[in-house]
């Protein structure tokens, strides 16, 4: 990061840098303005039309703050000259989103909507039914109203394809149905995902149980056909 942090940062036509004692940071554009309270650690000054970051001294933590300094400086710039934005898909049967005001309602498959409300600074856009944009000028707030969306129905991953081999998608209880199956009984470690049970049976949830020791793993995850 020390690399990132001696490079100066471009102050582009119609964007203001203010820097204040405890080196708050203030920028403003044409798209708005943010203000920020840097590590004090660091030497910050204007030259010409440049910021420029100075650390006192070469130790780890200092070439750290050194580099996220000068980085957070340089989004705060294109965020008030340009603006940041994330774009969202939505991949499912009857999946789709409608926008209302600043408000988002999400069919996601679930018995009921889920309803998100644009947070102040930020703004949601709609192409189509499937596609969310989430724009602004703070790069933090965008890259994290995007993951609350996302995290309302996260992607789920496929691991169980057909004619593949589960050991190679690195999901442990896949493997473990695999080997089952086959009549190997091996003396697998406890895996903390299973549970103990007591005997030898299939579980109800289409899940496979085996003897490993003085108990047995009750696997809650249906295993590939």
């Amino acid at each position: 990061m020390s690399r990132i942090g001696r490079l100066p940062i471009d102050i582009p036509a119609g964007v203001e840098v203010k820097i204040e004692e405890g080196n708050k940071v203030t920028v403003k554009g044409p798209k708005g303005t943010l203000e920020k309270c840097l590590p004090v650690e660091m030497t910050i000054k204007q030259e010409d039309n440049q910021v420029v970051v100075t650390r006192p001294n070469d130790l780890k933590k200092m070439k750290s703050l050194h580099g996220l300094t000068r980085s957070l400086i340089a989004n705060m710039i294109t965020g008030v000259s340009e603006g940041y934005e994330k774009k969202l898909e939505i991949n499912g049967v009857g999946y789709r989103a409608q926008k209302k005001g600043k408000e988002i309602t999400f069919n996601l498959g679930f018995s009921h909507p889920v309803v998100m409300t644009d947070p102040e600074g930020i703004e949601t856009e709609m192409d189509g039914q499937n596609i969310i944009i989430v724009k602004g000028i703070d790069k933090e707030k965008v890259g994290q109203y995007a993951a609350e969306i996302r995290d309302k129905r996260r992607p789920e991953r496929s691991s169980c394809r057909p004619g593949a081999d589960p050991r190679d998608s690195g999901d442990l209880f896949q493997a473990f149905a695999v080997r089952l199956r086959a009549g190997d009984q091996p003396g697998i470690p406890h895996d903390p995902r299973g549970t103990p049970c007591g005997n030898r049976r299939e579980s109800g949830g289409g899940g496979r149980t085996c003897e490993d020791g003085p108990g047995s793993l009750i696997f809650k995850y249906p295993c590939c056909p």
